[in-house]
């Protein structure tokens, strides 16, 4: 009788976890998160594979920053073009798209190798509470900003087949 351990397919699959930003300072959800996509927080953690899990943010126009960040903070991209150069300071970016300033931290926190794009593929955000679609997919929800994470118990018998 042999038994597999490690390299299995049960032993890499993705689990959805659910976040709520709602009154969470940035840098530290932003680490947490980071930990989550890279796979960190399991004990089959390899640097060189993905083995991380999808992650969804909610509330995301409610985060906080710290210090004085909220009016020193700017956001620049260049188009490449002379004269290309786009500065979004952080309370404009936080009125047109606060999935982005999630994002943007996020990447900064993630390893700089060719799996941080599908990385962060894998995260999910919104600016309000409404999730979509990956309501349904959602297992595993973080009460206090941890990693210890609670199961959801109250699905409903839609989601749940009966047994």
């Amino acid at each position: 009788m042999s038994q597999a351990v490690g390299n299995t397919a049960l032993a890499y699959a993705r689990v959805w976890h659910q976040v709520d930003a709602s009154e969470r300072v940035l840098g530290k959800l932003a680490e947490r998160i980071a930990l989550v996509l890279m796979g960190k927080h399991k004990p089959i953690y390899d640097k060189s594979l993905d083995c991380g899990d999808y992650v969804v943010v909610t509330n995301a126009r409610n985060i906080r920053v710290s210090g004085r960040k909220e009016e020193q903070l700017v956001y620049r991209k260049h188009s490449m073009f002379p004269g290309g150069l786009k500065e979004t300071p952080y309370e404009a970016m936080m009125e047109k798209k606060p999935h982005e300033i999630i994002m943007h931290a996020v990447s900064g926190m993630l390893p700089k190798n060719k799996l941080r794009e599908r990385r962060l593929a894998r995260l999910k955000v919104f600016g309000g509470s409404n999730m979509g679609i990956y309501r349904n997919n959602i297992l595993k929800r973080w009460e206090d900003g941890s990693l210890t994470d609670s199961y959801i118990l109250s699905l409903d018998s839609k989601n749940r087949p009966s047994k």
